[in-house]
């Protein structure tokens, strides 16, 4: 039987009975009415669901406001982590963003449109083409980092550090495990197809 669910703000369940997290009132229902079906993975894999709509949804809303698209962002922040000069050639940018080489010369296209990058062919190598961050995407991607980051520690500041260090080891783990078991190590964004 599934076991009753005490919120981290402390509610305990409804006076109706019901659980304050619907979660544990789907794997009950389903205990009742298939008893012997496997459950525990609706407690782990309905809230992953939903934090990652949640967190999407919140990230879309951040970036939003700052004027970034998720695309851009992440073609920038490839850019910025690579450290000064902040150059890199589109094939690592490939490579970094996990998307294709297709992918990355539309979001380079777009992003030297706006003056947040530049291109430029690779020295003694004519096929190869270095992308620069501007002094404008340097600007854009350190405050955008700024608010991504704060917004996301705010979401997550209801865990203790301790909390948020095992939740992460965990789901390091089940990312680790579900791509074994999928023969996919791929990491995708949320909402990418």
């Amino acid at each position: 039987m599934a076991r009753e669910f005490e919120a981290p703000d402390g509610h305990a369940p409804s006076a109706a009975g019901t659980s304050a997290y619907p979660v544990e009132e789907i794997a009950a229902a389903w205990e009742r009415e298939r008893p012997g079906i496997p459950v525990t993975s609706i407690g782990i894999v309905t809230p992953i669901w939903q934090l990652a709509k949640l967190l999407g949804d919140d990230r879309r809303r951040v970036l939003a406001g700052a004027g970034v698209d998720p695309a851009t962002l992440d073609l920038l922040s490839v850019l910025r982590r690579s450290g000064e000069p902040y150059t890199l050639t589109t094939r690592e940018l490939s490579r970094r963003s996990l998307v294709t080489a297709g992918a990355i010369s539309q979001r380079v296209a777009r992003a030297e449109r706006e003056g947040l990058v530049t291109r430029r062919p690779g020295e003694g190598r004519p096929r190869t083409v270095l992308v620069a961050l501007t002094p404008a995407g340097h600007e854009l991607i350190e405050a955008t980092v700024d608010q991504v980051l704060g917004r996301e520690a705010e979401l997550v500041g209801g865990l203790t550090p301790e909390q948020q260090e095992q939740l992460a080891g965990l789901l390091r783990l089940l990312l680790q495990d579900t791509q074994r078991r999928l023969g996919d190590d791929r990491i995708s964004q949320v909402g990418d197809d």
